[in-house]
């Protein structure tokens, strides 16, 4: 044991992650096929999986819920962890789950697929084609049409793991963290197109513990989006573009909401997105907080916004509450942040007048535009520069 000590934490964390998916083979094994699920594409499987979770749940065993190769047509589904006996559930997909052509079936849902109440659930391999794309046309059109559902939720659960898997064409958010506790989200690929509205890749709020590593993320929406209540996020290796970036926020929804701490972002690289790092809250009053915020080591290629915090969000300027917001921003570090901006502002804190941010950092900083030197404007903003910072400090 005194020499797996001495493995960094990233091998072991690797190492442990293989262990788990070894020795699921060992596992009381639940086929779906055996409880009337039908790989073609076209008949209903919902049932079939709702039945092989129920025997699942119900075995005191660690348990493993297998889905062969083949395309298996789901409803939405709710798979519950109430009356689960079995303390270890994993659900190795070797095929693809397909949504209904008719984009109101699950439009009209919150989820596709969620997960609720439920404790040592892990998900391995397989893609979700959730075929957003119709209802995407429909909302550019401004027609009635369904906010559209989540493709997959994890709610109240804890000890999850998510590895491997492929998220096509969310009708929204592609992975949602709700009040969890202890998940690893590693290996994991998003894909949508860059126009698609409202499909951020992973969202995390109330959660407490959470990792994502090693992923790569194409959408309309953020690549990640942090929501009120977030604590010890971890989030390494990850490539984001086509999509907004990685953002805290938007905060101060509402007067009494929890804060935002101890997030740590290294090794990123944003190609082509609309924002880097970005915290963003509407201009209204609030008792949340963001602090305790690191931004490590990430590769900016034609970002528009690679560096901003902004106080005043209001997207579209529709219904702008036009107060002042009552977030507090502090201690935020940027460190060996590098590329090139799109736009001539490289880094921009339009921060709180009430609130103004504290603590922030800038060191060994590298923005240019179009091989030029960009800008760097701050508003109610309080920090400091080490080393080598362009474009020049604004504090």
């Amino acid at each position: 044991m005194a020499k797996l000590l001495c493995i960094p934490s990233l091998l072991l964390f690797i190492f442990l992650v293989s262990l788990n998916i070894n020795i699921s083979s060992a596992k009381t094994s639940y086929n779906v096929l055996t409880y009337g699920a039908r790989p073609n594409g076209k008949t209903d499987s919902t049932q079939a999986f709702l039945d092989a979770w129920t025997a699942a749940c119900g075995s005191t065993d660690p348990t493993m819920i297998y889905i062969p190769k083949g395309r298996y047509l789901l409803g939405s589904v709710a798979f519950t962890g109430g009356n689960c006996k079995s303390p270890d559930i994993t659900i190795r997909i070797d095929g693809t789950l397909i949504a209904p052509e008719d984009y109101r079936i699950l439009g009209l849902a919150s989820n596709w697929l969620s997960f609720e109440g439920v404790s040592g659930v892990s998900i391995v391999g397989g893609a979700l084609d959730a075929k957003g794309s119709p209802l995407w046309d429909c909302k550019s059109k401004g027609s009635n049409c369904p906010a559209g559902a989540t493709t997959l939720s994890f709610v109240n659960s804890n000890n999850i793991k998510i590895n491997g898997l492929l998220s096509l064409n969310s009708q929204m958010f592609h992975i949602v963290i709700n009040g969890c506790q202890n998940v690893q989200v590693q290996g994991v690929r998003v894909i949508a197109a860059g126009d698609s509205p409202n499909t951020d890749g992973i969202h995390v709020q109330l959660s407490t513990d959470v990792a994502i590593m090693n992923s790569s993320i194409k959408t309309g929406d953020d690549c990640i989006s942090i929501g009120p209540g977030t604590k010890n996020l971890w989030i390494e290796r990850v490539r984001c573009g086509p999509g907004h970036g990685i953002s805290i926020g938007s905060l101060a929804k509402t007067m009494d909401e929890p804060g935002v701490q101890n997030v740590t972002v290294k090794s990123t690289i944003f190609t082509g997105t609309t924002n880097g790092f970005r915290i963003k809250s509407w201009a209204r009053h609030s008792t949340g907080f963001v602090q305790a915020i690191r931004f490590i080591g990430a590769t900016m290629i034609n970002v528009q916004n690679p560096i901003i915090i902004d106080q005043n969000y209001c997207p579209h300027n529709l219904n702008c509450p036009n107060q002042v917001s009552g977030i507090q921003i502090s201690d935020v570090m940027y460190q060996g942040i590098r590329g090139t901006s799109a736009t001539p502002v490289a880094i921009k804190f339009d921060c709180s007048f009430k609130y103004p941010c504290k603590g922030i950092r800038l060191q060994n900083v590298n923005l240019t535009y179009f091989n030029k030197e960009a800008q760097s404007t701050c508003t109610n903003a309080i920090g400091k520069i080490s080393g080598q910072v362009q474009p020049d400090n604004c504090f």
